[in-house]
Parts: structure tokens; C-alpha cells; sequence
């Protein structure tokens, strides 16, 4: 059974950096397409960075501020989010697609989810 399991969430004041991580178990890695979503207090979810493969994508708004990256030995998802603003505050969501494919860095059909971490940034 596929557990993804977030910490490194908290509060920051704009222009700080979190660095959130996502454990994951029950399947193989490095054949899965992972990634970050987030949904803001009256807001729809938005995919913000998803990889696989080695390749990589971003949504725009995050774009050169924010990186993610997985440690394959440990089975483990980051992101890392520099600069952060106010309108970056969400639950942000790890999660796992089993396959890499276009849908894959479209955010589409994610099938596994974490619990959510709430990140914060006030101005």
C-alpha cells in the first residue's frame, strides 16, 4: 500500500525559505511520477512542481523560486521553496502518479495522496 507521509511545513515571514519533505513507501520510486500540489483557504488545488524521470516542471508562479528534487536511496520528496510570499501561504500535498507520462506533468490523475502540511507567510 502506498503511504506519502509530508513534514517541514510552519510559518515564515515573505521572502523566507521552507524546505518540505515527503516519505514515501509501498512502491517502487523510481518509476513513479511525484508531486507538489497546494490549495489556498477558497481556492481549487493547483499542481506546483511535479517529477519524473528526471525531468521536471513547475508552475509558472513558482518558477526559479522553488525546487524539487527526490532522494531515490531514501525514497524521499523536497521541495524546496525559497522567496516566499504571502500568496504562497496553502496545504500543500505530496503525491504519487504510477506512471510518467504528459499527464504526469500536467498534474492529472494522481492516484496517492499525503495528509497535507500547512505552510504559512506573512508579510
Amino acid at each position: 500500500q502506498v503511504q506519502l507521509v509530508e513534514s517541514g511545513g510552519g510559518s515564515v515571514q515573505a521572502g523566507g525559505s521552507l524546505r518540505l519533505s515527503c516519505a514515501a513507501s509501498g512502491y517502487t520510486y523510481s518509476t513513479y511520477c511525484m508531486g507538489w500540489f497546494r490549495q489556498a483557504p477558497g481556492k481549487e488545488r493547483e499542481g506546483v512542481a511535479f517529477i519524473g524521470s528526471g525531468s521536471t516542471r513547475y508552475v509558472d508562479s513558482v518558477k526559479g523560486r522553488f525546487t524539487i528534487s527526490k532522494d531515490s536511496a531514501k525514497n524521499t520528496l523536497y521541495l524546496q521553496m525559497n522567496s516566499l510570499k504571502p500568496e504562497d501561504t496553502a496545504m500543500y500535498y505530496c503525491a504519487a502518479r504510477n506512471q510518467v507520462d504528459v499527464a504526469c506533468f500536467r498534474g492529472v490523475g494522481f492516484a496517492y495522496w499525503g495528509q497535507g502540511i500547512q505552510v504559512a507567510v506573512s508579510s
